[in-house]
């Protein structure tokens, strides 16, 4: 790195955007330019502080499916209000994707970054002394709330921070901790059971993020501002401070950064804020329909196969614990039900780590659509299990699943996040993200709700024949409305 020199250009900052500066490539002092620009403390440890916020979000809410049987009956919880609990925390993400997601277009990024780690700490620990159904319920909701903050907020302090050649894959790869955590809530929550074998052992599950969820909260406070938020709202002196902190190298470069207010964007830190009607005007419409709706079709399935997988897999193994006679028939059949929820979850991190290494190459509509046709043929194997019994209805079951969660993964999941955070302008971005996280949220809650109720009321297939015709209608969506983000800078996806 010594012999690394500042890009000749960097005595011409004047009048250059944020992204220039954080985009601007290094050469070696034999005049050879570097082929990317690496990345600096500062930026790492914005990317490592929200891909921990997403692995909690994949913990808490994966984990809830192996909770799920203790906590029904502890509190004597029929199927609708298993239905609630599981809701709860997705009510809770939708409410706080779109109204504290969107203040981070008032109040700023790093501000809303602090905030939502603040909230979950707080409603982690009242949940830890539930003794009812209803405080269950708020406290899952709380926890929800800050969940659903981190969808835009996560995704825009990394985006608005890093190079836009690695873009796709840095965001996408903080976004994989989601599935991480989801195996690790899946694997917690197993450890548990064989550990404490009693009902109480759901409380052990969610003390066990506590500890680190603390840590995450106080590393947030060092974190530097978003450098293009405050240069869209003209506060410049501000954002060229914000820069130079994001960009400690040594040897230095850019030597010298030099910010000019943005044509078209608002003068003064005091201008009035876009509404989020703004998102539904002729600009923004067609990225406000490409972020929404086919992130609401894909948590349809999305959740009602990841939570509920236990569930699904303990009826199919011949466990159900409806028919439990004893705690102790509820703690096995919950073992059992981890074990193969383990198992399938482990597809979702293969399917995002190959979402990190195409994203940037193949481009994010094309591996939406795939992954959209792929979780239907993934749907189409699982339903077949009810024409047969035994191990050929097992195979079946976990072959399906298997399949869509590699390709929710390596499609629609990871690809419908990274859109909705690219698509809109920095002065709605907040609010365009939000909204596109709780719409989809809207659809997830619903499943969450609905399904333990369809389950038993139509069955499995009839359910997996539903999400098939939503997977394709997904894919159809993505392409009419498609608008491609890969490998382009915020400035130009701003024009």
């Amino acid at each position: 790195m010594d012999d690394i020199v500042a890009s000749a250009s960097s005595g011409l900052s004047r009048g250059r955007s944020v992204q220039d500066h954080i985009d601007e490539l290094p050469m070696w002092a034999d005049g050879t330019r570097l082929l990317a620009a690496p990345m600096t403390g500062m930026q790492w440890l914005i990317w490592s502080l929200a891909a921990a916020g997403k692995f909690f979000e994949g913990f808490v809410v994966f984990m809830t499916g192996v909770a799920l049987p203790l906590l029904s009956r502890q509190f004597d919880i029929q199927p609708a209000q298993n239905g609630l609990i599981t809701a709860a925390s997705l009510a809770g993400i939708l409410v706080g994707a779109v109204w504290l997601g969107g203040l981070s277009d008032r109040f700023g990024r790093k501000p809303m970054f602090v905030a939502e780690m603040i909230i979950f700490v707080g409603f982690l620990i009242a949940l830890l002394f539930c003794t009812n159904f209803i405080f269950l319920v708020i406290c899952l909701f709380g926890i929800g709330l800050a969940l659903g903050c981190d969808y835009p907020t996560a995704h825009m302090i990394i985006s608005e921070s890093i190079p836009s050649t690695s873009r796709g894959r840095l965001v996408l790869g903080a976004f994989a901790f989601q599935a991480i955590g989801a195996l690790g809530g899946t694997a917690v929550g197993y450890i548990v059971l064989k550990t404490f074998p009693d009902l109480d052992a759901w409380r052990w599950m969610y003390a066990s993020a506590l500890v680190p969820a603390i840590l995450v909260t106080i590393g947030r406070f060092y974190i530097v501002e978003s450098a293009n938020w405050l240069h869209t709202r003209g506060d410049v002196n501000q954002a060229e401070l914000a820069v130079k902190k994001l960009l400690v190298r040594k040897p230095q470069y850019p030597a010298v950064i030099e910010l000019t207010v943005r044509e078209g964007h608002a003068a003064s830190s005091n201008a009035p804020q876009p509404s989020f009607l703004s998102l539904f005007n002729k600009t923004n419409r067609r990225a406000t329909i490409l972020a929404s709706v086919p992130w609401f079709l894909q948590d349809l399935g999305t959740y009602g196969i990841g939570i509920f997988t236990p569930t699904i897999l303990a009826a199919a193994l011949g466990a159900n614990s409806d028919h439990a006679r004893s705690i102790a028939d509820v703690i096995a059949n919950d073992i059992t039900a981890a074990q193969g929820a383990a198992l399938i979850t482990t597809l979702l991190i293969i399917g995002v780590t190959f979402a990190v290494l195409l994203a940037d190459v193949v481009g994010r509509i094309a591996l939406q659509i795939l992954g959209f046709f792929g979780c239907a043929a993934g749907l189409f194997i699982a339903s077949l299990s009810t024409y047969f019994s035994g191990g050929t209805q097992t195979l079946l079951i976990f072959a399906g699943f298997m399949l869509f969660n590699f390709m929710t993964n390596l499609g629609p999941n990871a690809q419908t996040y990274l859109l909705a955070g690219e698509v809109f302008p920095t002065a709605v971005r907040g609010k365009g993200a939000g909204f596109a996280a709780a719409f989809a949220k809207i659809g997830a809650v619903a499943t969450a709700f609905l399904f333990p109720i369809l389950l038993t009321a139509i069955g499995t297939q009839a359910l997996l024949y539903g999400l098939i015709v939503v997977s394709i209608l997904g894919a159809a969506v993505t392409w009419w409305f498609r608008i491609e983000t890969t490998g382009v800078s915020l400035d130009q996806l701003e024009q």
